[in-house]
């Protein structure tokens, strides 16, 4: 059987992850037994969510262990099988990435064909950030046609996506904010956002009144902080916001300080809901049927970030908290 090199956390981060936190280690690659799967990764997915299972705290998700390899969504090809529903050269979708084999039990594991879409895609716009997308936007935050929505991190997987279905959906007006102009002109001349600003040219409420002067009726919160005090005041009456993520928060070393105009929840009878993919797995069947429809159609586009090899795992994570991708940050691993 082959070796396999793997990502272990080997200190728990305070503040900023650091290269020592972490470490590649080789391993020797078990036979699968009943009901197992051994797995080549091709591409692995790393997430902003993953810093918080870095810390030793009680949360959604289970802390990775020390000295441990780490986990992620990932998907490949099968090279062995103990399992009846499984062959070599299947190619699967499972969550144990950072690594480049993987036993995986079967049962944990869901066949994806490289012949609809691209492999890559089944941990991005069709995989678990596209989802994440639609049902924050459609059933949390309760999209309505006419709607103005505001969208914060608007460049990176789940965002980009968020802002495409809104105005698919009807919305009037679909406002982004990302981190520098390049983004900024992405979102406005390739996903047909409305209005966009760079949050790191000035005051986020400034920016959003300027670009939203009658106020906005969702915000699909990716990042928190400034940027959620900015769209509390800013929402119009019986405004909602989905609070997906708060990565400006993921790396602070101090508690961060709430939004000081929570009065506006009382004035407008605002509604904020924070919420986890994986409550939303009902919707699976209708969103990959209609996204995917979109993105044959045309009507849906979307970008990779895409590093090679398995030594690059750190640097892509650590790419995605400093917002260095476009699109989904993805580590692609050679056949």
């Amino acid at each position: 059987m082959p070796k396999s090199r793997e990502w272990h956390l080997v200190a728990r981060p305070h503040g900023w992850p650091q290269p020592e936190d972490f470490a590649l280690r080789e391993t020797e690659v078990p036979a699968p037994g009943p009901g197992e799967i051994l797995v080549r990764n091709l591409f692995v997915s790393v997430d902003p969510y993953m810093r918080g299972r870095m810390n030793d705290a009680k949360s959604y998700a289970e802390p990775y262990g020390l000295d441990e390899p780490m986990q992620g969504g990932a998907v490949g090809r099968v090279v062995a099988s103990g399992a009846e529903d499984f062959a070599p050269g299947d190619h699967v979708l499972h969550f144990l990435g950072w690594r480049e084999y993987a036993l995986v039990k079967a049962k944990s594991a869901v066949k994806v064909d490289p012949g609809l879409a691209p492999l890559s895609s089944y941990l991005g716009v069709l995989g678990m950030t596209g989802l994440t997308a639609y049902a924050g936007l459609l059933r949390v935050a309760a999209l309505k046609e006419g709607d103005t929505v505001f969208v914060s991190g608007a460049a990176g997987a789940v965002g980009s996506q968020v802002g495409q279905i809104a105005k698919l959906k009807g919305a009037a007006r679909v406002i982004g904010s990302a981190g520098s102009d390049e983004k900024v002109a992405l979102l406005r001349e390739e996903y047909g956002f409305d209005a966009t600003f760079n949050y790191k040219n000035g005051p986020v409420a400034e920016q959003l009144a300027a670009a939203a002067p009658e106020g906005i009726d969702v915000y699909f919160d990716n990042v928190g902080g400034e940027h959620l005090e900015a769209a509390i005041g800013a929402l119009n009456l019986r405004g909602r916001v989905a609070v997906c993520g708060m990565i400006a928060h993921y790396n602070a070393t101090e508690p961060a300080p709430g939004p000081r105009n929570l009065f506006r929840l009382i004035q407008n009878r605002l509604r904020i809901e924070g919420f986890l993919v994986g409550d939303h797995y009902d919707l699976q069947p209708l969103f990959v049927e209609e996204v995917g429809g979109w993105i044959r159609e045309g009507k849906l586009r979307y970008r990779e970030t895409v590093v090679d090899g398995i030594e690059k795992n750190l640097d892509a994570f650590l790419g995605v908290l400093r917002g260095d991708n476009i699109g989904k940050m993805l580590v692609r691993l050679p056949e």
